[in-house]
């Protein structure tokens, strides 16, 4: 009888320590699932199946909603619509800016020279106030010649600004202007008498002399 006891208690204990089976496995988030394999057939997932649906479930949450990425849609386009009228803003205050400096400069083009003029004008305008009470008129000659010498010297050296003209210079159409002709004792057409000097500022012509010119006879 006491071996029979022992018996059935090593059986028990057999039964006791024998290990799960792999059917018995079941993931801890899975409700519902008997641990017992007698009761019913397979276990309704295995560890590694939860384990890939958890990755997918992770990554499906970092995939943005339709929602999420109108919304970022929408706050791009507004930053850039605001960029946009920033640099239209900046874009119209330069262009008035830059209208503004070209009106100035052409306004003011002419300040220098008309600054430098100044002082032929005074010089001028002292010699009348001398010839009023003058008895000798070739001082003031003598004067208007000086003011009209430094006027002309400030013109070329400052200003480029340079004559040309005189009796004698082979006629040329592009800088002379012939008032009138006669025929003479020359070879080719050349200046006979300069009324007015024509004027070069650098290497354009400001005004053509106006001049009589002689021609040859045949």
């Amino acid at each position: 009888m006491e071996e029979k006891e022992e018996i059935a208690e090593q059986a028990v204990e057999q039964e006791i320590s024998k290990p799960e089976s792999s059917a018995d496995k079941t993931c801890e988030k899975c409700d519902g699932v008997d641990r017992a394999a007698s009761e019913g057939g397979d276990a309704d997932c295995a560890v590694d199946e939860c384990a890939s649906t958890d990755v997918e479930q992770e990554e499906a949450e970092k995939v943005p909603s339709p929602e999420e990425r109108i919304e970022a849609l929408e706050k791009e386009n507004a930053d850039l619509k605001d960029q946009l009228l920033r640099r239209a803003a900046d874009f119209d205050n330069y262009r008035k800016r830059m209208i503004k400096e070209k009106q100035e400069a052409f306004d003011y083009a002419n300040a220098g020279l008309l600054q430098d003029l100044l002082e032929s004008i005074d010089n001028l305008e002292r010699t009348l106030a001398a010839a009023e009470n003058a008895t000798d008129a070739a001082s003031i000659a003598d004067g208007v010649k000086m003011i009209v010498s430094s006027l002309v010297s400030m013109l070329e050296n400052k200003y480029n600004l340079t004559a040309y003209g005189a009796a004698g210079d082979a006629f040329n159409p592009d800088e002379h202007e012939a008032l009138r002709s006669e025929q003479d004792d020359v070879e080719s057409p050349v200046l006979k008498e300069v009324y007015l000097k024509g004027y070069k500022l650098k290497d354009r012509i400001i005004r053509n002399a106006k001049v009589s010119v002689s021609m040859p006879k045949d």
